[in-house]
């Protein structure tokens, strides 16, 4: 739900399911972005740069998760190829982003947006921090020494723990604690997620406009009047 706020609140992109407008709020900022592949996350921040307000309601919406790796993959990258759409068009001119949002919104920008790519960009550089544990020296041991090299390399395993430890929390709750035993498996999302990345990168360049539709109807149906299997653009 949409509505005028003042400037403090922070900037999100939205979700393609369970939103809810004002028609003059649609009206007033143009609609849709149609060339972006994440129109509802760029109307997100439009939304804000407007002194509109996205307010999060206690409701569920059930709907199938993607649960091959080569379709999530392409969801994902279509994700995240949207997303540095919509962060290079809003940073087109910095310094108008940041007197519509403010500081506080103008740096939330960056975080999920930007981060949102560079972190799964980055990963490789990370794992080369497992190449120690093989006898192979890593460049930063020899640059700036053992100590600093393993001083990272502790920072890092302990960030991991703190993730999983996250993870665990997040679905101790009655409904979800069969999710549990699936936690760990969080490292391989980052590992498809920086294949996603890098697919969503050379699509930035080569095909920027290309909709990677998601093929829904292949998981287990759960719902007493299944919907036929076909390609949904909205998701």
């Amino acid at each position: 739900m949409h509505h005028r706020t003042p400037r403090c609140s922070i900037s999100m992109p939205l979700g393609g399911t369970t939103l809810f407008f004002k028609r003059s709020a649609l009206e007033e900022l143009g609609g849709w972005d149609a060339h972006n592949v994440t129109e509802d996350a760029d109307l997100g921040v439009r939304l804000a740069r407007h002194g509109y307000k996205t307010e999060l309601l206690p409701t569920v919406t059930r709907e199938e998760a993607t649960s091959r790796p080569w379709a999530w993959v392409r969801q994902r990258s279509r994700w995240l190829k949207g997303f540095m759409i919509t962060y290079f068009v809003h940073m087109r001119r910095p310094g108008a982003l940041l007197r519509d949002l403010g500081f506080w919104r103008f740096m939330g920008v960056q975080t999920i947006f930007l981060a949102a790519v560079s972190q799964f960009a980055a990963a490789p550089v990370l794992w080369s921090f497992w190449l120690t544990f093989f006898g192979v020296a890593h460049p930063v041991t020899m640059t700036l020494g053992a100590p600093i090299m393993w001083g990272l390399a502790g920072f890092f395993i302990t960030t991991e723990a703190l993730s999983l430890a996250l993870g665990l929390v997040a679905v101790s709750g009655k409904g979800h604690r069969h999710l549990i035993p699936f936690v760990p498996t969080m490292m391989f999302y980052f590992t498809l997620g920086t294949v996603a990345a890098y697919k969503a990168l050379w699509e930035l360049v080569r095909a920027p406009f290309f909709w990677d539709k998601t093929q829904h109807g292949v998981s287990a149906q759960t719902d007493p009047n299944p919907r036929k299997p076909g390609l949904d653009e909205g998701c």
